[in-house]
């Protein structure tokens, strides 16, 4: 059994889909991992590293010639996988629904190989290992409340000195997911003082637990939060209504917003407008993590710092990469925790269920089978 790790072509990504340490658990389960030249220099893992770990490092020919898992970050271009094997597995994060997506889902599907979706991994007990959304989510609401850190002009904590006070930063956070409450406890490290929204009302006593003040929308008949897999599900028109009007009062007090809010196969919901970012004061900072999937913020722009009404919209891509050490580092654990644990001795190969196999298998024999991809 080969394993391939290759090294990422998508600009601005510089994690790597494996370390020297599950390079080293690979090797003890049996199979050979190949490492392509200079895959974790980005992540700040030299060649020697790898190669000290028992991987094989060459060109990408090399690399993929005859290998049998074809481990990576961003879904490589099918056509750069020649030389792997025939019905090759490609795990990767696949994020079919994004642009461009179904038409490389295609091309797998047409090249025989067959695509593993990690971001299609289901969020329940026994795969709270192998979830890839929730470790790099985790990374960028961090990471989030550091963007926004360096680009507010003031402190965050309060500060009683000699000369005055200074008063303490206010962050809200709308979406309380992985990424939010990372962000919320992030925010109360620094001193700030910070508030939380979300559609579900499960995650009011997450916000209490973290120290910060839930906002919610109270008795508005036809709310319909509680999503499948943690993520929020649609809202009744009731429900946009009054949480606009909450978060129009509420915004125009904060000095920091950072929102977080997706629906899996669809666009960002909106929850900012341009008429509450000009309620807002000078200097206020929005970050917004969902600008890559079309914006919770108007006026957000993916790979830009923009601003409007003289608040500054940080829209960087790709956050949990900014992080790169640690994020390849969870990244590549949740894969190997992924494959060992269907890992068959008998056969040297994994060999994967139904619940988890189905849900992440994108493309087989030449065909797609995913069922969110053919219904």
């Amino acid at each position: 059994m080969k394993i391939a790790v290759v090294k990422e072509q998508a600009p601005g990504e510089r994690r790597v889909a494996a370390t020297p340490e599950t390079v080293r658990k690979f090797a003890a389960l049996g199979a050979s991992v190949a490492v392509e030249h200079d895959a974790g220099t980005e992540a700040s893992i030299a060649d020697a590293d790898f190669a000290a770990a028992g991987a094989t490092l060459g060109d990408r020919g090399a690399t993929l010639a005859a290998a049998d898992i074809v481990l990576a970050v961003q879904p490589p271009a099918p056509e750069t996988l020649a030389g792997a094997a025939p019905g090759a597995w490609v795990a990767a994060i696949m994020a079919p629904f994004g642009e461009g997506g179904r038409a490389r889902v295609d091309a797998y599907a047409a090249a025989g190989y067959e695509a593993l979706a990690m971001d299609f991994m289901p969020r329940i007990t026994r795969a709270q290992s192998m979830d890839v959304l929730s470790s790099q989510s985790n990374l960028a609401g961090y990471k989030a409340v550091l963007d926004a850190a360096a680009e507010y002009g003031r402190a965050f904590p309060m500060m009683m000195t000699a000369a005055g006070t200074v008063s303490a930063a206010k962050v809200f956070v709308m979406g309380v997911g992985v990424a939010g409450l990372q962000a919320i406890a992030t925010a109360r490290r620094l001193g700030a003082q910070v508030s939380a929204t979300d559609v579900r009302s499960a995650t009011r006593e997450q916000i209490l637990s973290l120290g910060a003040k839930p906002v919610f929308v109270e008795e508005v008949v036809g709310i319909e939060g509680e999503g499948s897999g943690g993520y929020a599900g649609e809202m009744s028109p009731e429900y946009q209504a009054a949480q606009a009007a909450l978060v129009s009062s509420h915004i125009a007090k904060q000095d920091i917003v950072i929102t977080t809010a997706l629906i899996p196969g669809r666009a960002a919901p909106r929850l900012v407008t341009d008429a509450q970012l000009a309620t807002m004061r000078a200097g206020s900072v929005l970050v917004d993590l969902a600008v890559e999937q079309g914006g919770n913020v108007e006026g957000a722009v993916a790979g830009e710092i923009v601003e409007r009404h003289g608040v500054r919209i940080i829209g960087h891509r790709n956050v949990a990469s900014r992080l790169a050490a640690d994020s390849a580092a969870l990244y590549a654990r949740n894969l190997y925790n992924f494959l060992s644990t269907f890992w068959d001795k008998e056969q040297g190969r994994p060999v994967l269920d139904e619940e988890i196999g189905d849900a992440v298998r994108l493309t087989r024999g030449g065909t797609v089978v995913n069922a969110r991809l053919v219904s």
